[in-house]
This record gives C-alpha cells, structure tokens and sequence, in this order.
C-alpha cells in the first residue's frame, strides 16, 4: 500500500473513534492488534483496543483528535496533535468534572495490508491531570 493509503487508514480509524462508530473502526484495525497506550497500559487483540477506545469515549463522549502533522514512512504513521473533550466519565479513578480538557498527543500506527496492526499512543497526562483538578499545574 502507498504511504498515502496508509494515512488514509489511520485517520479514517481516528475518524472512527472521534464519531463513536467502533463498528467503522473495526475495519481499520487487525483483530490481533497489540497497543500500548497511556505510557504502559498494554492491549492485545482488538477486544481489549476497543474496550479502552470505549472507556475513553465514556470519560470524553464528545471528544476528538485534531492532528497538526501525519507524517508516514514505510508502514508507519505517526500523528502529532490534541485530543479535546468534556470529561463526563470517570477516568483513571476521577469522577466526571464537566471540565472540557485539551491535551498533546502523539501516536505511531503500524500498517500492514490495509489494517492497523500496532498503536503506541502518547498523551501529556501531567496536563490532562491538572485540567481535570487531579494534580495542581
């Protein structure tokens, strides 16, 4: 597949996640899919993925990823940018605050015959924790 495809996959997959349409996501991502995502927090196959995309979407139900750069290279895409929302479900043991929150992201998505077959995503937790009143800024 073209660099470009590759692109198309992964953000058709964010796409996804930002309208909170798993069934769409599913036909973006490997059903072995392993991640790593919140520094250490490991997934393996699309079952335990999709479960966190699903706590995310309960914590931030409106929220969305605005991407500044989608660099790819071979069969990786990284994407750099924010995820916004309103937290409106616990998350990381913090009860829902109605905050809406805006924090850094950075994500490598690994692509192989039209499917995303390993994610490692990175979030500012530091700044999501003091926008949440979880830690002082």
């Amino acid at each position: 597949m073209s660099l470009e495809d590759n692109k198309f996959i992964v953000l058709q997959a964010y796409e996804a996640f930002d309208l909170g349409d798993i069934e769409k996501g599913k036909t973006f991502v490997a059903s072995d899919i392993i991640g790593c995502v919140m520094g250490s927090h490991q997934l393996q196959g699309s079952d335990a993925f999709f479960g966190y995309a699903l706590m995310m979407r309960a914590a931030f139900p409106d929220g969305f990823h605005t991407f500044v750069d989608v660099i790819a290279e071979g069969d990786k895409v990284v994407t750099r940018g924010t995820f916004s929302g309103t937290h409106q479900g616990e998350i990381m043991g913090i009860p829902p605050t109605g905050k809406h929150v805006k924090f850094s992201i950075i994500h490598i998505d690994h692509v192989i015959d039209g499917k995303i077959v390993e994610h490692w995503g990175q979030g500012d937790m530091m700044a999501l924790m003091g926008q949440l009143g979880a830690v002082s800024n």
